[in-house]
């Protein structure tokens, strides 16, 4: 079936139900990013990891995720995002199987690995169908409205469900979880789901595969490092690795008519803005992560489950925030909603400022505040790349939109931590070592010394952090600010509100694209 209209058709039931089906593949890989944070004592205690074992386990799955998000997104584009989505759901569930039954640390990394690549097929897929579903403006921006606040629910979810499950089972049933999903993904989708695909993609750019991973991958790795251990000579190497792949494969796509990423995508006026401020969008609501998590644990001394559970509490803010911001840039030009955004989750970041000590629910507020506003951020600026790319493009632009997300998450992590942890060892100058190296060094460190004397190293430590925490927040706050009236100088007039009869033929996929249900 080929739709021929030039206008934008509107969603009807059969695409709603498409796209609640497509929140399931969502929900999984996000959710896998933090399914690990209570799995990790039980899969030591059995599989006895290195300390390099154990850091493979929880990276492993992103590396592969970041590294393959190009790739997967261009080639969703010429074999069928729909195929490819299938292909992914296939490889995730297979791959959470083996990751459940491991018997070995390595068995469990070569999973983590493979779950990565199966996640990497699943995220441009479903952002790009959802492109492709919803033709109507406003329709897509709801959908993709929803899109956002079930990506960032699922990484909270995670942690929360894994504590839950091992409540009851055994380490393995954190992926096992999946499989139901998974199976229920690959009966619904070939259903309910049209299949998309590129009808001119021009031929497979083998030689880009390994350029984007060069790129993408040293520099992801060196920010993750910097983020644990500092600003090191290796993992400032790694970063001026990838940057220099990063040069080469540009260079490549600027200069070939066969290059993984098409020039085509950077002809829309607010493609190249959306991908950068969705990125800033990422630094922030990552980096605030970096601190509310140990907050809550080493600094008010929550168990971990515990933890998790309050740190759902935000979530009830955000799932209102995209929709309510999607409908408000039907009325009003969307840069202003943007920049609205990013001054919301600045005042997130200015609360998050005030925190002392003992502030469970001023934290929690301006976690909340500004996640809401990083939520309405990235569905804006997500659904206005997309709308600007060529439909046939749709999975190379979700995927560039998603490695975005991935550099600016250990972006943030990395310089608002190293900037925390500054603060931190300044305060402590004349502390031991183990107590001026981290909060958790500290807290053990009290825990072993005991008494009165321990109390006041925690007391000190907690202080550190705490203030630590608060320059990071007033770097945050200054970054929002100033992306704000990057937004509304960027973007204005781009997404300005106009009826819906008038997308372009080229913007809706009409007659560009194959939209067949078999």
């Amino acid at each position: 079936m080929t739709n021929p209209a030039a206008t934008p058709r509107r969603a009807g039931r059969r695409e709603w139900t498409a796209f609640t089906v497509l929140l399931l593949p969502l929900l999984l890989v996000s959710m896998d990013v933090s399914v690990l944070y209570f799995a990790i004592p039980a899969i030591t205690e059995q599989l006895e990891p290195s300390a390099t074992q154990q850091l493979w386990i929880f990276d492993s799955y992103a590396f592969a995720l970041s590294g393959l998000l190009i790739t997967m997104g261009s080639l969703g584009d010429r074999v069928g995002r729909r195929k490819l989505l299938l292909i992914g759901a296939a490889a995730f569930g297979l791959a959470s199987v083996g990751a459940a039954y491991a018997t070995s640390a390595e068995m469990l990394i070569a999973a983590r690995v493979l779950l990565g690549i199966g996640g990497a097929t699943l995220m441009p897929s479903t952002l790009a169908l959802v492109r492709n579903l919803f033709q109507d403006a406003g329709q897509r921006g709801r959908a993709i409205a929803i899109w956002s606040g079930a990506m960032t629910g699922g990484i909270a979810l995670g942690s929360v469900l894994s504590g839950v499950m091992l409540n009851h089972f055994s380490w393995g049933s954190v992926f096992l979880v999946n499989v139901p999903a998974m199976l229920l993904l690959l009966v619904l989708v070939p259903v309910l789901v049209p299949e998309f695909k590129d009808p001119a993609p021009g031929r497979f750019d083998l030689l880009g595969v390994p350029l984007s991973m060069a790129a993408v991958l040293p520099v992801v790795y060196g920010l993750k490092e910097i983020a644990a251990e500092g600003f090191e000579p290796l993992y400032l190497g790694c970063l001026a690795v990838g940057l220099a792949f990063g040069y080469v494969f540009v260079r490549r796509l600027r200069t070939r008519d066969d290059a993984m990423v098409s020039r085509t995508l950077f002809r829309g006026r607010g493609f190249g803005a959306g991908i950068g401020l969705n990125t800033i969008a990422a630094f922030a609501m990552m980096g605030s992560a970096y601190f509310t998590t140990q907050y809550l644990q080493s600094v008010l001394g929550m168990r971990p489950l515990e933890a998790a559970l309050w740190s759902l509490a935000p979530s009830l803010v955000i799932g209102a925030a995209a929709p309510v911001g999607a409908a408000l840039a039907q009325k009003v030009d969307r840069a202003y909603v943007i920049a609205g955004g990013f001054a919301l989750a600045a005042a997130g970041f200015a609360l998050v400022g005030l925190v002392g000590t003992d502030s469970l629910w001023l934290l929690l507020t301006g976690a909340a505040v500004l996640a809401s506003g990083i939520v309405t951020v990235m569905a804006l600026v997500s659904d206005m790349a997309l709308a600007s790319a060529p439909a046939e493009k749709a999975g190379s632009a979700a995927s560039l939109l998603e490695t975005g997300q991935e550099f600016g998450g250990a972006l943030g992590m990395a310089l608002l931590g190293s900037l925390s942890t500054a603060v931190y060892r300044s305060d402590l100058a004349d502390s031991e070592p183990a107590v001026r190296e981290t909060l958790g060094g500290a807290v053990a460190t009290a825990h072993r010394i005991g008494g009165a004397a321990g109390e006041e190293v925690l007391s000190l430590a907690r202080e550190a952090f705490v203030h630590g925490m608060q320059y990071a927040a007033m770097g945050g706050t200054a970054l929002l600010l100033g992306a704000a009236v990057l937004a509304a100088a960027l973007m204005r007039g781009i997404g300005a509100p106009a009826p819906a009869a008038a997308e372009p033929a080229g913007a809706s996929g009409a007659g560009v694209q194959e939209a067949t249900y078999n």
